[in-house]
């Protein structure tokens, strides 16, 4: 497995932005699975990461395919007390450094809870809110 994306099991369930900064490439892509809109940049990706982490509980992968520089990588979690399941999409640069960051996840009702608990973090959270511009 690729050192990147073994880091990033590691520390993404975590939801501490300055372990996760390091992972993402300069120019990074997140697309959450909560709207059609895309957040670029290194410190709003891993902003929105940290928040991520600290939303869901019981995080984990359960699988990891790829090989090279595209990964896929199935987890569980809650969201409050509903249960998900989703796919990180994962695209690493030529250093090796995550270019882009795709989620994909079910049920609805799920993302919808996700979406409000998001939101609710988010909005109280003035560094957040100055990465708003990173926001396409």
């Amino acid at each position: 497995m690729h050192p990147t994306i073994t880091k990033m099991i590691d520390v993404v369930a975590k939801g501490e932005a300055d372990q996760i900064a390091p992972l993402l490439a300069e120019d990074v892509r997140f697309m959450p699975p909560t709207y059609y809109k895309t957040w670029t940049g290194r410190e709003p990706v891993a902003a929105v990461l940290g928040h991520v982490g600290q939303v869901f509980s019981n995080f984990k992968y359960r699988r990891v395919m790829g090989s090279g520089n595209d990964w896929a990588l199935e987890f569980e979690c809650k969201v409050n007390d509903l249960d998900a399941v989703g796919v990180d999409l994962i695209t690493l640069d030529d250093d090796g450094l995550i270019s882009q960051f795709e989620v994909a996840m079910r049920p609805h009702k799920s993302i919808g809870a996700l979406r409000d608990a998001m939101n609710e973090r988010v909005m109280n959270d003035p560094g957040f809110l100055a990465f708003k511009g990173a926001l396409s």
